[in-house]
């Protein structure tokens, strides 16, 4: 039998491990079998099946096995009364910082479980190549919550301020950060860099370059997320929504941080959507919103939403600093932002699990509550009432509603202690 080169073993491993989540292990139920858990009397609303309505759900071996009008209690070894609340895919954050004592602002992603129902999180370059080995070893390997990464540009990943990781050039190395995609395209999803004139300095189009090079030489289709607000210049911001490519993620996309010289250079300039932006969108540049502490405002979305910028998916940016933030950023609250600005529920559901499991390739597999997927599932409240919300530039909004986490499930296994009081777990 001829040798495996290094490229077919570590090809077959990643096919392997695909195969492993889209074909949960599950066997046929007998009539005496029990569920391993139940949530019962839930509103069931799964984007993914156009479902809205009272359902059961029975959960077996860590697998959504039945989802029906009613499950009969005795058929139910553990039970979670979710009546009056939502129940729901776990939710994706497709950008936070989870990456503890290897960045500066790293969250455990298993303490945000209870605060945000996030039971999928992406590292959104926190590390870089030198410390991408320790992000996957000690952090992925022991995190309850599903974790993938976007890799940094800069081979340090991503650092804390005076001196941010892109004022040298030479810490962007194609190369090397082409060869760390190779190796993990289990899960890698492709190149972060940001794209802030406090970040990369005077390097201009450099940086985003050297990452579209990375993801081209890698093998495999490998996406940019390219982090925008405070741009060196209103030209340099068309340029790189230009250079954008279909499925490329543009995040932070209703930033209205200014530069260093206090100039507005994002996607709104002068109260007007750049055409840039738009022709970005049109052809396929994936708008994430990635709120943060300092990348929403409420003025800059207000203009590109009619204009035909609609975030495509949504999410936190929750780290350290952020998350102490007057804005919020849990990305619970997030969504319910954008139910002021007009959306449906079933449509920021759909932008924080369905939408971001295609972005991620994990789709009809996670962000689902299909019978075979795994069972991760998120139970919230809808809260409806006046609510005021500030965006990162202190512009306040009133809105209707607001979605709370109650309990969050990975796995099929109900994780830590009810975020909120009127729930049993028996």
């Amino acid at each position: 039998m001829p040798a495996l080169s290094r490229r077919d073993f570590l090809a077959l491993s990643t096919s392997a491990a695909a195969v492993g989540l889209a074909a949960p292990a599950r066997g046929t139920m007998g009539p005496n079998d029990k569920y391993d858990l139940v949530i019962r009397g839930g509103e069931v609303l799964d984007p993914s099946q156009s479902l809205r309505a009272r359902r059961d759900i029975g959960i077996r071996w860590g697998v959504i096995e039945a989802v029906q009008e009613t499950i009969p209690a005795e058929r139910a070894l553990k039970s979670i009364d979710a009546s009056g609340k939502l129940v729901m895919p776990g939710l994706i954050d497709l950008h936070c910082h989870v990456y503890p004592y290897g960045s500066a602002i790293g969250i455990p992603a298993d303490e945000l479980v209870q605060f945000q129902g996030t039971t999928t999180v992406v590292s959104a370059g926190d590390a870089g190549v030198n410390n991408l080995a320790a992000l996957r070893r000690f952090i992925v390997a022991q995190t309850r919550a599903r974790m993938y990464a976007f890799v940094h540009i800069a081979n340090n990943g991503l650092s804390a301020f005076p001196v941010a990781e892109l004022y040298n050039i030479d810490t962007a190395q194609t190369e090397a950060c082409a060869m760390a995609l190779a190796e993990n395209s289990d899960f890698l999803l492709g190149v972060k860099v940001r794209m802030s004139e406090n970040v990369i300095f005077k390097h201009g189009l450099e940086p985003l370059k050297r990452g579209i090079q990375a993801c081209e030489m890698c093998g495999w289709p490998a996406k940019m997320m390219v982090h925008i607000g405070g741009v060196e210049s209103k030209e340099l911001m068309s340029q790189i929504l230009d250079l954008m490519r279909p499925g490329d993620v543009l995040t932070h996309a209703y930033s209205g941080a200014p530069n260093m010289s206090s100039v507005f250079t994002n996607i709104v300039q002068d109260g007007k959507l750049l055409p840039a932006a738009l022709a970005a969108k049109q052809r396929g540049v994936l708008f994430d919103v990635g709120h943060g502490g300092g990348s929403f405002d409420f003025t800059v979305a207000e203009v590109a939403i009619p204009g035909g910028c609609a975030p495509d998916t949504i999410s936190s940016d929750i780290h350290v600093f952020s998350g102490n933030s007057p804005g919020i950023p849990f990305l619970p609250n997030v969504m319910s932002k954008f139910m002021l600005l007009g959306f449906t529920l079933e449509q920021v559901v759909a932008m924080a699990t369905t939408a971001p499991a295609k972005i991620i390739n994990r789709a009809p597999k996670i962000g689902t509550l299909q019978v075979g997927a795994p069972a991760d599932v998120a139970i919230m409240e809808l809260v409806e009432g006046p609510v005021s919300f500030v965006d990162t530039r202190n512009n306040r909004r009133e809105g209707k509603a607001q979605l709370k986490p109650i309990q969050t499930v990975i796995n099929g296994v109900p994780f830590g202690r009810p975020y909120q009081a009127p729930f049993s777990v028996r």
